[in-house]
């Protein structure tokens, strides 16, 4: 089949998680055997910043705005499916042009806590509430009741849980020397910071012997951190391996809305995971239904978790989760999954004629 994607970057990975989710899930998709095109809005912060100008699994191609959409109105009209992920700009602009011209739509949302948030608010940045019932299939980021609440209270015909995956074969166990004591890799969110200073960096105040490190970009020149955890600015995909294989664990921090929504894996639990690298990581509902508390991940609520972690050695429950990732959270998982939702929507519009 022909897939269309409407993402916000596939080009870079600055400052934003949607190019490694996509990266990974379209490569598969690839090699599935379908075609995929990917069009991106050209904006000057990611035209700087490009980690991948021109990937072999798929055409790549840029748009500088609505009008120049329509140059490409043939193509997605052929197209077997077009998916518009969330925080494209002018999203709502761009969704319904979608929604005219393709035969099946999908949305991807990789936000989907955020954008109902903003939903609520009246905010209505990339997606409203009246493109919901529009799209095909609401393809989301959240599982869990989030997906209930997307068909019964804003009309999604079918709301469905598309996880963020891992390319396993980028990351894998590399061999790099232990380094650090504990990491994170994310940009700066200030939701997440107080976590980050809850697990982090009063950890490494308090233990000043242990090696840390935060890599990710955008973070306020005016917090105070500790001697012993190093700062990496950026780091672009093709170091992550590396980075948490020089990890003896690796922290998972997760959004407010995320949290409170409940099912929402990041990618880096995943990466890092396949890595083969132990994770800490901070509570929410369905975190224990992807890893196993204890045996597959260990959960901390403040500084002393964190301290009699790091005084124990975690390899078994890397591996575990390593597993555990290998067997049911790889981009190929994703792929199939991603295939299967688009041969639905074909089933229901054969039905319906």
């Amino acid at each position: 089949m022909k897939l269309v994607v409407l993402g916000l970057s596939l080009s870079s990975s600055w400052g934003n998680g949607h190019a490694t989710t996509f990266r990974a899930l379209l490569r598969a998709f690839a090699e599935r055997g379908h075609e995929v095109l990917f069009l991106e809005r050209d904006v000057p912060w990611y035209a700087t910043q490009r980690d991948l100008a021109d990937p072999d699994w798929c055409r790549l191609a840029f748009y500088r705005g609505l009008d120049e959409l329509e140059g490409w109105a043939a193509e997605v009209a052929a197209a077997d499916a077009v998916m518009v992920g969330s925080y494209v700009p002018d999203g709502v602009a761009v969704g319904r042009w979608a929604q005219r011209t393709a035969q099946r739509t999908l949305f991807y949302d990789i936000d989907t806590p955020v954008t109902l948030g903003k939903l609520e608010r009246g905010d209505f940045e990339y997606l409203s509430p009246d493109l919901i019932p529009g799209y095909d299939r609401y393809l989301s980021f959240t599982g869990g009741p989030t997906l209930d609440l997307l068909e019964r209270k804003y009309g999604s015909p079918g709301a469905r849980a598309l996880y963020c995956s891992v390319d396993a074969d980028a990351y894998r166990p590399t061999g790099a020397a232990k380094r650090w004591d504990l990491t994170y890799l994310g940009t700066y969110s200030p939701d997440r910071q107080p976590t980050l200073e809850r697990l982090l960096i009063e950890p490494a105040r308090a233990m000043p012997d242990r090696r840390f490190a935060v890599a990710g970009p955008q973070y306020p020149a005016d917090i105070d951190w500790p001697a012993n955890v190093e700062r990496i600015e950026h780091l672009p995909p093709a170091g992550h391996a590396d980075f948490y294989s020089a990890s003896r664990f690796a922290l998972n921090v997760t959004r407010a809305d995320m949290i409170a929504a409940g099912w929402s894996p990041s990618v880096r639990l995943f990466e890092a995971a396949a890595c083969a690298t132990p994770i800490l990581s901070d509570r929410w509902d369905g975190l224990t239904d992807l890893f196993a508390d204890g045996r597959e991940i260990i959960l901390a609520d403040g500084p002393n978790d964190v301290a009699a972690a790091l005084a124990g050695d975690a390899d078994a429950i890397g591996r575990a989760a390593q597993a555990r990732v290998l067997a049911e959270h790889t981009a190929r998982h994703r792929a199939e999954e991603l295939e299967s939702y688009i041969a639905e929507v074909g089933m229901t519009a054969v039905q319906a004629a």
